[in-house]
């Protein structure tokens, strides 16, 4: 683990930085800690890749896509039955 140490830091945002540390229950170093994990480390979502290209480009509208049969074999019919 790594140390850092902060120099010149305001008084207000010290005090601000001690009453949201209270507020949730931990230290001025912890929350200092918090506050700097979400600040530079990417966000990692629990949403679904589909559902997410959904909100970003459901807006768009969809396409059809013409259907083109391979030549070794017929396409998979999946409105119907288990797949099989």
């Amino acid at each position: 683990m790594a140390t850092i140490m902060i120099r010149n830091l305001d008084e207000a945002t010290k005090a601000n930085l001690r009453i949201q540390a209270a507020r949730h229950g931990h230290s001025m170093e912890e929350e200092a800690r918090h506050i700097l994990r979400v600040a530079v480390n990417p966000a990692v979502s629990s949403e679904a890749l589909g559902t997410r290209l959904q909100r970003r480009f459901g807006a768009l509208g969809s396409v059809e896509l013409e259907s083109i049969a391979l030549p070794d074999r017929p396409l998979p019919d999946f409105a119907e039955g288990d797949g099989q």
